[in-house]
């Protein structure tokens, strides 16, 4: 089955739970998007959450320079880590935002960029974390 296919493998979670057309935060019975992939999945997959804080515009075009962050949340500190190298593959800063409880800020952080975007009339609004290296 395609369960016994991931046990063990590494789910990036990119889910955004958004509700068109004023894109206001949608969440998943109180919790994130990740914390319910991660609960449809079982233990044995290790869920991490990343990328939503991140305009597509960006990731399509990997040959523009990013100037934002990606929060990466999960429970699995390897796996965490595994993918903080992805996200710095794709010419971001990966940043340990803790444990998987926490994607549900990454996921409503969509919704306020989408209307930032809006507002200002730009497509690539993106957040930096300032004070560490």
């Amino acid at each position: 089955s395609v369960y016994d296919e991931v046990q063990g493998k590494i789910l990036v979670d990119v889910t955004a739970p958004l509700q068109p057309p004023v894109w206001t935060v949608t969440l998943p019975e109180g919790r994130s998007a990740a914390e319910e992939a991660q609960a449809l999945l079982g233990e044995n997959v290790r869920v991490v959450s990343a990328f939503q804080n991140v305009s597509h515009i960006h990731l399509r075009d990997l040959e523009h320079g990013v100037d934002c962050d990606v929060l990466v949340t999960g429970d699995d500190a390897e796996a965490k880590e595994e993918v903080i190298t992805l996200v710095e593959a794709a010419g971001t800063r990966g940043v340990d935002a803790g444990p998987l409880a926490n994607a549900v800020v990454a996921e409503s952080l969509t919704a306020l960029l989408i209307a930032v975007n809006r507002r200002y009339k730009v497509k690539s609004a993106g957040i930096r974390i300032t004070g560490i290296d």
